[in-house]
């Protein structure tokens, strides 16, 4: 096995290890735990962090304590299965984009199933939404990020936007996108010995927190089934060693046929949302998202 293999082995063992301590407690203790690691991992004395409320939601604004870019700013979707996360809990991922990318970024703690199933969190993003454009911002000075559920949450509040014949935002970014709730990718079989973050009974779990009694190929559900005609320009990341991998792959061929401008990078020996961990990998993959930042904004 050759050394960096053999680091990137060790280094999931560590991802399963820190996955298998928040797994199978209550949800309550779940959310907790990842909120804890969400601050210990994100020490960053290069951003500052001001906590904000809309319209009951709570939220925080990241931004880097020197000169930078206010013109366009990064909505952020967190990931956690629409069960869990935080806007605490992405800190790991918001604190790496607005350093990397020298922009604002707004994170919202949308309403979490099961107490709060769909379409809760679209409603929410939604709001957030109109508080920017409220803000002064238009719609293309925004570029909407999210990680796994909130890559699902970006894609299907984009689709809403779209419905409602609304502008759409600058540029998407999607980080190991949970695309679809069906379960379809022949993914879920061929990494489920290898995905050290996932598996499909958590992932049932979730569907069932979430759209228990929904059909499960509704586009604002599964944004894989949706309409991209349109779509802005957008740039997917995803770990070769997912169980999502196919929700990525698939929603990028899907993207290519309606004509989006879509790029995307498939990470050799990477798990899902790796751009969380702090090494060198997950900094490269955020430089990545601020090159594809820059183009779409010159």
């Amino acid at each position: 096995m050759a050394k960096s293999e053999k680091k990137n082995q060790n280094l999931m063992n560590l991802i399963k290890k820190v996955h298998g301590a928040v797994e199978g407690v209550d949800l309550e203790k779940h959310r907790q735990s990842q909120d804890h690691f969400g601050v210990l991992l994100s020490n960053n004395k290069e951003v500052d962090i001001k906590e904000i409320e809309i319209e009951g939601i709570h939220g925080e604004w990241i931004s880097v304590n020197r000169a930078h870019m206010k013109k366009y700013v990064i909505l952020y979707c967190h990931g956690g299965g629409y069960s869990t996360g935080s806007s605490m809990y992405a800190r790991t991922l918001t604190t790496k984009l607005a350093t990397s990318t020298s922009m604002d970024v707004l994170c919202f703690d949308y309403r979490l199933a099961p107490e709060h199933p769909y379409p809760a969190a679209t409603q929410d993003a939604m709001k957030i939404w109109d508080y920017l454009m409220l803000l002064g911002y238009g719609a293309r000075d925004v570029i909407v990020a999210g990680d796994s559920a909130g890559g699902n949450l970006a894609l299907s509040f984009v689709l809403k936007l779209k419905q409602q014949k609304r502008l759409l935002p600058r540029g998407l970014i999607l980080m190991s996108p949970w695309t679809d709730l069906t379960s379809s990718g022949k993914s879920y079989t061929t990494r489920a010995e290898i995905d050290p973050v996932l598996n499909a009974a958590y992932l049932d779990e979730m569907i069932t927190n979430y759209a228990k009694g929904e059909n499960l190929e509704d586009p604002y559900i599964s944004p894989l089934f949706g309409d991209f005609e349109g779509f802005p320009p957008t740039y997917i990341q995803v770990g070769d060693n997912e169980i999502l991998l196919n929700d990525s792959t698939m929603l990028h061929k899907k993207m290519v046929k309606a004509n989006v401008s879509v790029k995307m990078d498939v990470f050799k020996g990477m798990w899902h949302v790796f751009q969380m961990s702090p090494f060198k990998t997950a900094y490269e993959a955020m430089d990545k998202n601020a090159e594809f930042i820059y183009d779409i904004c010159r």
